[in-house]
């Protein structure tokens, strides 16, 4: 799919961040950090954040010109330095449509890359199956469930583990 490309924020996505952000289909498989409601303050703490970054990590995800989502990294340290955590989120008027599949792939190419990872690894809440499909179709496996793991909405939740090894 090359109407999906990776591009570093800009303050001029506020807006378009805030409209898909501020969506509690996406709050509820995303982490804790992510504010709920999203503002547009929000917004704009979050890009200026990425725009300060070195080197960059988190991306808007954009297909059609049109800001669909938002992908990164989380690098790690210490012993763990050669993992590299991803996640992602996908607007929902944006949903069904490959855009997850293509960012997935587009980070994992990205981090490949620039950081020369030998583990590349996300984390999905148990009922996040669309998450994990998309996972699974850019050659990442399920390498654990770690039970009752997570908290979220106040609810213990497995969390699994999807993997990538380089």
């Amino acid at each position: 799919m090359t109407d999906v490309i990776l591009r570093t924020w800009r303050t001029e996505d506020a807006q378009a961040l805030a409209a898909i952000a501020n969506n509690r289909n996406i709050w509820n498989n995303v982490r804790d950090r992510l504010p709920n409601p999203y503002t547009v303050r929000d917004a704009l703490d979050w890009i200026d954040h990425t725009q300060k970054e070195n080197p960059k990590t988190n991306f808007a995800v954009e297909y059609n010109g049109l800001i669909a989502g938002s992908a990164g990294c989380l690098l790690k340290d210490d012993i763990n330095r050669k993992s590299i955590e991803i996640g992602y989120f996908i607007g929902e008027p944006f949903w069904a449509k490959g855009i997850a599949t293509e960012a997935v792939r587009l980070i994992t190419e990205y981090v490949c890359k620039e950081f020369k990872p030998v583990k590349i690894y996300a984390e999905v809440f148990e009922h996040n199956k669309a998450s994990m499909r998309v996972l699974h179709k850019n050659g990442f496996y399920l390498e654990t469930i770690s039970r009752k793991a997570v908290i979220k909405n106040n609810i213990v939740l497995d969390n699994y583990i999807w993997v990538k090894l380089l």
